[in-house]
């Protein structure tokens, strides 16, 4: 589609004024009701729209949108729909997250980096993390990080187990995380999430990761499936941890929470694989930043165990303890 520009004119300027106060004025009524995020999302509309130099008339005729329209919008009066901002987005050549606006949109210096990081695979965001947290460290690195072993996964992958076992060859202490939440919030997790919110519970979760830390140089710990969604935390225990991703099959995961009595993953839901397969893929790829993955399934529990204990102690450069 051929876009118009505006020249540098006071014409030009007049005509986009006017038509902002046409705009102002037929939401005069609710000015003074004006929804702070509407505003600013409006604020960002018209800035992108001024930094390409289009007229609101020529943005209105690329996305087949009014003008009124639009000049609500820019008010922060018109509440437009995710389909009518991605269409505004697209033809003002930016990403969606730039008019509805995020922390990558606050400064030229975060889109440019945002730029940088567009489209890179996996193994280099990875290596820009790691040279970026390198740069960014207010603290040494800890000299305990490979002492302490992390075993993080659904429910079902056998942290506990695994970890338990591990803890007692390795004379170590094995730490629950789940266990140390409780005791610091005085209930168990599930009431933490009634009473307070998820909010609540991952500020538990973050101080009882710092305790586990600063109390332990040497531990085997089990982590909550859910805490690699908060990002500070995770990156709290990638800092602090070596950590582990045990996997297994979302058959395996079911079956397992069941055996151990727990049929709540079933319980008045009859999509329940479904829904584990959806946490599993929408969590696979923060799993995957761990330092080592190990598949449970289709292994016997001892068999398991020793292949575990010996990619460990390869990967920590130790040799392994062995099991008279």
């Amino acid at each position: 589609m051929k876009q118009t520009y505006i020249a540098e004119s006071p014409a030009s300027d007049v005509t986009d004024n006017a038509q902002a106060r046409e705009g102002a004025e037929a939401a005069s009524g609710a000015r003074s009701e004006r929804d702070p995020f509407l505003t600013a999302m409006g604020e960002r509309v018209r800035m992108l729209r001024a930094r390409r130099g289009m007229t609101r008339k020529a943005l209105a005729a690329e996305t087949g949108l009014s003008e009124r329209h639009l000049a609500n919008l820019e008010s922060g009066v018109g509440n437009a729909s995710v389909l009518v901002l991605r269409q505004i987005a697209a033809t003002l050549n930016c990403a969606l997250a730039e008019v509805i606006g995020d922390v990558t949109t606050s400064s030229a210096e975060w889109l440019l980096i945002r730029e940088l990081l567009q489209g890179r695979d996996p193994a280099a965001l990875q290596r820009a993390r790691v040279a970026l947290a390198d740069m960014f460290a207010q603290t040494p690195a800890d000299p305990h990080r490979n002492e302490r072993i992390a075993l993080i996964g659904l429910r079902g992958a056998g942290k506990s187990t695994f970890g338990r076992m591990l803890a007692q060859e390795l004379k170590v202490p094995f730490v629950e995380l789940t266990r140390v939440i409780e005791q610091l919030a005085g209930c168990p997790p599930a009431e933490i999430h009634s009473l307070y919110g998820a909010s609540a519970y991952r500020r538990y979760e973050q101080r009882a990761l710092d305790a586990v830390i600063a109390e332990h140089a040497r531990a085997v710990i089990a982590l909550p499936g859910g805490l690699v969604s908060e990002p500070a935390t995770f990156n709290t225990l990638l800092a602090h941890c070596f950590t582990v991703w045990l996997q297994a099959a979302p058959e395996d995961h079911m079956r397992r929470v069941i055996a151990q009595g727990d049929l709540r993953p079933m319980s008045g839901n009859n999509e329940a694989m479904d829904d584990l397969k959806r946490i599993l893929a929408g969590r696979s790829e923060l799993y995957g930043r761990a330092d080592m993955r190990f598949d449970t399934s289709e292994k016997t529990l001892a068999d398991a165990y020793l292949q575990l204990r010996d990619r460990l102690a390869a990967r920590l450069g130790a040799e392994p303890v062995r099991i008279d």
